[in-house]
């Protein structure tokens, strides 16, 4: 009976398989939807839904909102156009936003969000604040 060493056989596997793995490619449009998904689950954010070159948008809390994505290399910069609820505290709404956002395509790509840049294109007040802008 012959007694055959497996771990120098198995170190040369292990670093074949390695170097033959590949690599695996996220297209930007894919990270953006994450992006969109991600800023849809944050409370009081809202999206432009509907129209034709933004003539009959509306204003739209059921849908996801717009969202793009630059990527370079193993890192994300995102841009969200989205709606607010109106009153809302701007700081805290958008940090957390901006948390929930990138912790969401981190998770999901293995991507570094580097930056998120928002722009705020409408804001939803409540019955109680236009009772009071009158």
């Amino acid at each position: 009976m012959t007694e055959t060493s497996t771990q120098p056989a198995a170190a040369g596997a292990e670093s074949s398989w390695q170097e033959q793995r590949g690599v695996t490619v996220i297209p930007a449009q894919v990270v953006a939807q994450i992006a969109a998904q991600a800023a849809y689950e944050s409370a009081n954010v809202g999206s432009n839904a509907g129209g034709l070159l933004g003539i009959g948008a509306r204003r739209n809390f059921h849908s996801r909102p717009e969202a793009k994505c630059d990527i370079y290399g193993q890192v994300a910069v995102l841009h969200l156009d989205i709606g607010l609820t109106f009153p809302t505290a701007l700081v805290s709404t958008l940090q957390q936003l901006r948390e929930h956002v990138s912790q969401r395509v981190e998770h999901f790509t293995g991507l570094k969000v580097e930056k998120i840049n928002i722009e705020i294109s409408w804001l939803n007040p409540s019955s109680q604040a236009r009772r009071a802008l009158r």
